[in-house]
């Protein structure tokens, strides 16, 4: 399939197109670096001896050149191509063509004053915007998260990942495979029941049978299981491929897709097999949250205010019931991603701060053999926390009370459930990969912005 990156002039469409490119291993096209190289002239240059009209046919005449090879390639297109109407009906029979939102006048204004000669036409974003409007497929955002890109907008994933080797969820299969019109050569039962090496192992003999190789790619296509499986696999099949991930659940968009941390759980506790392995290419396409129940959604705004705890509170709207946007998204992932970029491996504590309520969170969630979710656990383990940091005095008073309040507001829980047996948490919680001795290090909730990472002697504290 052809992608076509479209958008107002200077909203990064051959910046993201050159980077898909590398990404996905697939050719890449400059519609206009084309124009010039057969016309030996600067676009400014032709539009000053020839006029728009002139210029507007060679795109066209150009345009179905590049489309004439059925060939898969990502073409990135002029800020004004598809205002002919033949060129974009032209480029929707060949492939898909993906609008990016238009930045900041602002940011227009500035990467157009940055080179002002590319662009004869200045700043026409305003003028065109129900034009470029009219398009379905939008990117909100990209950026580079380690070694990752990642994408953000509605509708993308389908120009993506078609054609890929795509490793899929048994449920997210059956309610976007032909929506898609893809084929998984390997799908995974849903839940975290099945985050097993064995389920791992099941992915190596799948890899085997559709016999991929070190230069292949393969997708993981579900929620964090998924990805965190598919990554493993890829990690460790034959000592490395590159894999692409794209979340299908609100959680695993605004925590698993982008940190790079990839494996399984063990009946002695969660993710203690596993490796740091970047996908390529993250997907986050808020179509799929179009079919997600509000108790899934909840999860991952469990994980969107664990962000807002250590980014800041103006990182979520604690009343909004809504489902987020792509751009909402995109805002608050990048608390993870800004920490990911400065400590990748986790070698410092930085990193530790995105564990900020996991640490009780992981416990409770085991000792309920996985039947609470990971949203829920979070949410009771933020909040247990924020108990903490409070009698720790490292919190003022009536902190936990706003923490609780918080995640309670988008009907997540705050306290231990009764058929949980608190006494054997603190014993769970030495499990915790932070360990050394007895001493565990929480990554605390003291404020908004401020999360601290303090060691915990178990043998002489207590913790609830």
């Amino acid at each position: 399939m052809m992608v076509f990156i479209y958008g107002a002039p200077a909203s990064g469409k051959s910046t993201l197109g050159e980077k898909l490119s590398k990404k996905l291993s697939v050719p890449f096209v400059d519609l206009d670096c084309e124009i010039e190289k057969s016309s030996d002239k600067t676009i400014a240059e032709i539009f000053s001896s020839c006029g728009e009209g002139a210029f507007r046919d060679m795109e066209s005449k150009k345009l179905a050149e590049i489309v004439s090879s059925t060939e898969e390639k990502i073409v990135s297109l002029g800020g004004g191509t598809l205002l002919r109407e033949s060129n974009r009906a032209l480029c929707e029979e060949k492939g898909i063509v993906l609008c990016i939102d238009t930045p900041s006048e602002e940011e227009i204004a500035r990467r157009i004053f940055q080179l002002p000669g590319s662009r004869p036409l200045g700043n026409k974003a305003i003028e065109r915007a129900e034009h470029y409007a009219s398009f379905k497929n939008r990117i909100a955002s990209f950026f580079e998260a380690g070694s990752s890109l990642v994408v953000v907008g509605s509708e993308i994933a389908q120009g993506l990942i078609c054609d890929k080797n795509i490793v899929c969820d048994e449920n997210v299969s059956k309610l976007w495979g032909n929506k898609l019109g893809i084929a998984p050569f390997a799908e995974i039962p849903p839940g975290e029941v099945h985050k097993t090496p064995s389920t791992v192992a099941s992915l190596w003999h799948a890899f085997a049978k559709k016999g991929l190789g070190r230069k292949d790619i393969v997708v993981a296509l579900g929620g964090g299981v998924t990805g965190d499986l598919t990554g493993f696999a890829a990690a460790t099949w034959m000592r490395g491929i590159r894999w692409i991930n794209v979340p299908t659940t609100l959680l695993s968009m605004v925590d698993a897709s982008t940190g790079g941390k990839t494996g399984c759980d063990l009946p002695e506790g969660k993710n203690l097999a596993g490796a740091f392995h970047f996908p390529e290419l993250v997907v986050i396409d808020t179509a799929f949250l179009s079919t997600l129940p509000q108790k899934t959604l909840a999860d991952g705004k469990a994980e969107m205010i664990k962000h807002a705890l250590i980014g800041g509170k103006n990182l979520f709207s604690f009343a909004d019931a809504d489902v987020p946007s792509a751009q909402e998204i995109a805002e608050n992932l990048m608390v993870k991603v800004d920490i990911v970029r400065k400590d990748p491996f986790e070698t410092n504590s930085l990193r530790m701060k995105l564990n900020c309520g996991h640490t009780i969170g992981h416990a409770i969630e085991k000792l309920s053999s996985y039947d609470l979710s990971h949203g829920d656990a979070v949410a009771i383990g933020c909040c247990e926390e924020a108990r903490m940091a409070e009698r720790l005095s490292l919190a003022s008073e009536g902190w936990a009370k706003e923490v609780e309040d918080a995640f309670s507001s988008v009907g997540l829980p705050v306290s231990i459930p009764s058929n949980i047996c608190k006494s054997e948490i603190p014993e769970t919680v030495k499990g915790d990969k932070k360990r050394a001795g007895d001493v565990v290090s929480f990554a605390l909730p003291c404020g908004w912005g401020d999360v601290r990472i303090v060691p915990i002697d178990m043998a002489k504290e207590k913790i609830l």
